[in-house]
């Protein structure tokens, strides 16, 4: 059986900022959000997002959509953005601080439709996260509302925030998401804008160190998925360390790469479209313009899926897998094709390293393949693909089969196979193509 070959520019990840409005006063915030008794006014209203989620289950039903903020919980009518997200099939999650996560709500978002949220934690001092966010107390409330997820069984991930003041407790965070119940650490790598502007980013040294230490951890974790965000320099490092590696690009996994415009954007609380949320020129509006023409066709997503690469960046072997960050060179340098300036490796000047690409040479899959296959996350269905292949091509055989991917699951996860939060998006893809 012939399989679909994924496009180039397919849309896996929306981030949808809800409001401006937030309970806290973060001296990180990209959004420079604002407090409580602002109004937020110009907001997207109910019909308005309900209309772009139609859109992008129209444009690929398989999309993760983040509804975030400020502070999404705030927003009364976020059920209902949820509940009718879901009924077009996307798989819809919550990006929060944690802090409105009462027992009642949690309980609301999940009969809603809601996959799962991701909370942001930057400290297991209190004090530290306390500071970092602008509120005495966040810390506890934020852990009430983890407990109150895990009582409740919504999924929910870590999102840790790294800065030269907390990237020593990296190790520890592993722990702690392990140990309360958590899904998925996400270690998030800012780029100095927003209200951020103010802040000390960290240095390319600790920089290049903690990426280091999340692939050592990430590369031993069966049980719990660990990932590098907005830190396309991981891809280079993955592959120094091992060119056969499951992390890269080169194996058909785009997780751990930036995915800005390429498969991933992000919407304005009044509408605008950026490429991230650290590249803050806007490229359309869809109270102007429907989604899908802005995604595809608009020139300031267009030249981000074929760059012009400047300074050591144009010339890097490792070009397609990394090509830097492209926000940071834009705030640091002011253009986005320059160097990344927070990357201290010198190119080797050798062949490009080139990502992976469905050959014509492919092999069969069964029905029943076919069908499990398209219930993996788009992400990592290229990867997947790959791998089964080889390893059916190493048998001697010629078709693949379920048994080949219950094979190759046990080999990468063990028996109990993988992670719960992986298992959950693959029973909602399986709920959604039958």
């Amino acid at each position: 059986m012939t399989l679909a070959t994924q496009t180039e520019n397919d849309l896996y990840l929306l981030a949808v900022n809800m409001t401006r409005r937030c309970n806290l006063n973060c001296a990180h915030c990209y959004l420079d959000a604002k407090t409580l008794r602002e109004s937020g006014e110009d907001e997207l209203t109910t019909t308005e997002v309900c209309n772009l989620l139609d859109q992008v289950a129209e444009h690929n039903p398989e999309t993760m959509v983040v509804l975030t903020g400020g502070e999404p919980l705030i927003r009364k009518d976020l059920e209902t953005m949820l509940t009718h997200g879901s009924e077009c099939g996307l798989f819809m999650v919550i990006g929060t601080n944690g802090m409105m996560l009462t027992e009642r709500r949690v309980q609301s978002l999940q009969a809603a439709g809601a996959m799962g949220c991701g909370i942001s934690l930057d400290s297991l001092d209190p004090a530290q996260h306390d500071a970092f966010r602008g509120y005495p107390g966040a810390w506890q409330k934020t852990m009430a509302g983890m407990e109150n997820c895990r009582r409740h069984d919504l999924s929910f991930q870590v999102h840790f925030s790294v800065t030269e003041a907390n990237a020593a407790e990296v190790p520890a965070m592993v722990d702690f998401a392990r140990a309360c119940g958590a899904r998925v650490l996400n270690f998030f790598f800012l780029v100095c804008t927003g209200r951020g502007e103010s802040m000390s980013d960290i240095s390319p040294m600790a920089y290049e160190r903690v990426l280091n230490q999340i692939l050592d951890t990430q590369e031993h974790s069966e049980d719990l998925i660990i990932r590098a965000r907005c830190a396309p320099h991981f891809q280079r490092i993955a592959h120094q360390r091992n060119p056969d590696s499951l992390l890269t690009r080169a194996q058909g996994y785009d997780g751990s790469s930036c995915i800005a415009a390429t498969h991933y954007c992000r919407i304005t609380p009044e509408g605008g479209v950026t490429a991230c949320p650290y590249i803050p020129d806007e490229v359309g509006n869809i109270r102007q313009q429907t989604f899908k023409d802005i995604w595809e066709q608009a020139p300031g997503l267009q030249q981000l899926r074929q760059p012009q690469l400047q300074g050591k960046c144009g010339r890097c072997e490792y070009i397609q897998l990394c090509g830097g960050c492209r926000a940071r060179a834009l705030a640091m340098e002011g253009d986005l094709m320059q160097t990344d300036p927070w990357c201290h490796y010198i190119p080797q000047e050798g062949s490009v390293i080139v990502p992976f690409t469905e050959h014509a040479d492919t092999l069969p899959w069964s029905q029943e393949a076919q069908q499990r296959l398209q219930r993996i996350p788009a992400f990592l269905r290229k990867m997947v693909k790959k791998r089964a292949e080889s390893y059916v091509r190493e048998q001697g055989e010629q078709e693949v089969n379920i048994t080949h991917l219950a094979t190759l699951v046990e080999k990468r996860f063990g028996k109990n196979g993988p992670p719960a939060a992986l298992k959950a998006k693959i029973k909602t893809q399986s709920t959604h193509h039958g």
